[in-house]
C-alpha cells in the first residue's frame, strides 16, 4: 500500500499541521475510528446524528498516523494532527492529488444491478495479465470511493472500481474525482425512483459517470439494455472518435454470449455454460455461478478485457475460478440436502425477477423465496412488489414468504396470480419463524428444497441464510 507524508498530504489538502511529526508516514484513510488497523489517516467527517470528531483522539490511540479536523479540540500528544477548512472537502482535496500519481488506469462500473459482481469478474480478467486493485465492498460513493482509492498500492496498473449514485449530480462527482479511462455500463432499471421521475431520468444520472472519462477514454456497454444504449450512442456522437465495444446475449454485439445452458452436474455445480464470442474468436466458458444476469456480467468483464488485450483462454479460466462476493448469489448446500442461495444483499424489481428465473433453473423437489421489501422504489412500490409476487407464482414457487411492511403487496402478488404465499412483518419476525422449524405445505424443509433469499439491504434477511445454515449444517458452500 502506497506510504506518504503526513506533510504531503496536509499539502494536498491545504491543511495545516498543528501537532506531531509531519514526516509521518501515512497509509489508507478511514472514516471510522473502530476499522483502524494501523497507520491511516482519520477523517473527522460530521454527520447527522455523530461527529467524527468525537472519535478522533480514539482512532489515533488505535493506531492512526493522523487525524485531519476542522473544528477545536484539544488535540493530545500523540498522532500527528492537520487542521483544514472542511474535511469533507479535504478528503476529496487528497483523492484528486493522489489520482494524479496513481492507479496508471482505472476503470469505474456503473449500474442499477450488477456492479459488485462485474467487479469481481474484470479484476479476475484483468489480474491475468496487470496488477489490479478493486474497490472493496460497495466502496463506490463520495465517500466510500475516496477510501478505496487512497487504499491501493502504488504499483497498481489498473483499479477496477464501483461508482454509484442515488441523486441526481452525485455519480458525476464520483467520476470527476476518479477520472475512468474505461466506463463500464450495466444495466438501467427501476431503482432509487423515490429521487427520479423515470427509468430515463435514472439513465441520465448513470451517464454521469462520463463526467470524468478521460479525452482517450473508452466505453463498454450493455447491448441489450436500451437506455444504456441511448445514452452511450449519443456520447458517442458528440465525442467522435470515442472507442465503444458492446456486450450482450439477445441483440447484437461485439462481445456477446451464444447457447447458454446450466452446468450439467446442477445443483452440486451450479453455473451457466455457453460460447463466448470475440474479435479474436469464440470458447466455451462455464460460469460456476447460477443464473443469465451473471453470464452478462461476465460478458462487461470480457469486453474490457478483450479490449485490453487479454486472451481467451485467460477469459475462460478467469471465469472458470471464480467465486461469488458474500450474499450476492452465493449458494449454501447444506447437511440434509436443503439448498439456499444467498441473494440478500440487495434487491430491486429487475434483480429479483432474475434471481428468481435463475432459481427455477436449478433442480429441487420444491422452491420457496423469502423475498423482503425493495427500498427506494418510490410511489409505485406496491405495484412492483405485486409484480415480483406475480412472477414468483408464474415460475411455480411452491410458496413465497413475504418479509416487510411493504412486501404485504408482494404476498397479494403471488395469491392474485394462484400461488401460495404467506406474509411476515420484519426481519426478527420471520427468524423467530424459521427457528420454529415451520411445515411449508405439510413438509419441513429439508432434503430436495431450494431456498432463494433476496431483500434490499435494510431489511437485515441475511440473517435467515444464517439461521439455516447453522440449524441444517453446511456440506459445500459453492458459487
Amino acid at each position: 500500500m502506497a506510504e506518504r507524508s503526513i506533510l504531503q498530504a496536509a499539502q494536498a489538502m491545504s491543511g495545516s499541521i498543528i501537532s506531531g511529526d509531519p514526516e509521518t508516514r501515512w497509509s489508507g484513510a478511514t472514516l471510522d475510528s473502530r476499522r483502524i488497523r494501523g497507520g491511516e489517516l482519520f477523517f473527522a467527517l460530521p454527520g447527522e446524528n455523530v461527529d467524527g470528531h468525537q472519535f478522533a483522539a480514539r482512532a489515533v490511540e488505535r493506531g492512526a498516523a493522523g487525524a485531519v479536523i476542522h473544528h477545536d479540540l484539544e488535540v493530545p500528544s500523540k498522532g500527528t494532527w492537520i487542521r483544514v477548512d472542511d474535511t469533507y472537502q479535504a478528503l476529496h482535496a487528497l483523492t484528486r492529488a493522489i489520482r494524479d500519481e496513481l492507479p496508471e488506469n482505472l476503470v469505474a462500473i456503473t449500474g442499477s444491478s450488477g456492479k459488485t459482481t462485474t467487479k469481481e469478474l474484470l479484476a479476475a480478467v484483468l489480474e491475468r495479465r496487470f496488477r489490479v486493485a478493486r474497490s472493496p465492498g460497495n466502496f463506490n460513493n463520495l465517500y466510500g470511493f475516496p477510501l478505496a482509492l487512497l487504499g491501493i498500492p502504488d504499483d497498481t496498473q489498473w483499479m477496477v472500481a464501483e461508482m454509484g449514485m442515488s441523486i441526481p449530480g452525485e455519480l458525476a462527482e464520483v467520476s470527476r474525482l476518479g477520472r475512468p479511462d474505461i466506463a463500464v455500463f450495466t444495466n438501467v432499471r427501476p431503482v432509487h425512483l423515490e429521487n427520479f421521475s423515470s427509468l430515463a431520468a435514472i439513465a441520465e444520472a448513470k451517464a454521469e459517470l462520463m463526467a470524468g472519462l478521460s479525452e482517450s477514454g473508452r466505453i463498454v456497454a450493455n447491448a441489450d439494455d436500451p437506455e444504456v444504449m441511448r445514452i452511450v450512442e449519443r456520447e458517442a456522437k458528440a465525442r467522435p472518435g470515442l472507442t465503444v465495444v458492446t456486450y450482450g446475449i439477445k441483440k447484437p454485439a461485439d462481445v456477446s454470449a451464444s447457447s447458454v445452458q446450466p452446468l450439467a452436474n446442477g445443483v452440486l455445480r451450479p453455473g451457466s455454460r455457453f460460447e463466448l464470442s470475440t474479435a479474436a474468436g469464440r470458447r466455451t466458458v462455464e460460469l460456476p455461478i447460477h443464473g443469465l444476469y451473471n453470464v452478462e456480467n461476465f460478458l462487461a468483464a470480457a469486453a474490457c478485457g478483450s479490449m485490453l488485450g487479454i486472451s481467451l483462454d485467460d477469459m475462460v479460466a478467469a471465469a472458470a475460478d471464480f467465486r461469488p462476493a458474500s450474499m450476492r448469489g452465493e449458494l449454501h448446500r447444506l447437511a440434509d440436502g436443503l439448498t439456499v442461495i444467498d441473494d440478500s444483499y440487495n434487491s430491486n424489481p429487475d434483480a429479483a425477477a432474475r434471481a428468481l428465473e435463475s432459481a427455477r433453473m436449478l433442480p429441487a423437489v420444491r422452491r420457496i423465496a423469502i423475498l423482503g421489501d425493495m427500498l427506494e422504489l418510490g410511489p409505485d412500490e406496491a405495484e412492483f412488489h405485486r409484480r415480483v409476487g406475480r412472477r414468483a407464482a408464474e415460475l411455480g414457487f411452491d410458496c413465497v414468504i413475504a418479509v416487510g411492511q411493504i412486501s404485504r403487496h408482494l404476498k397479494e402478488g403471488a395469491e392474485a396470480a394462484g400461488g401460495k404465499a404467506m406474509w411476515l412483518p420484519n426481519s426478527p419476525a420471520a427468524l423467530d419463524w424459521l427457528k420454529e422449524n415451520p411445515s411449508i405445505g405439510g413438509k419441513r424443509l429439508g432434503c430436495g428444497d431450494l431456498v432463494l433469499v433476496k431483500g434490499s439491504r435494510g431489511v437485515g434477511l441475511e440473517v435467515m441464510v444464517q439461521e439455516m445454515v447453522q440449524s441444517h449444517g453446511v456440506v459445500e458452500e459453492q458459487s
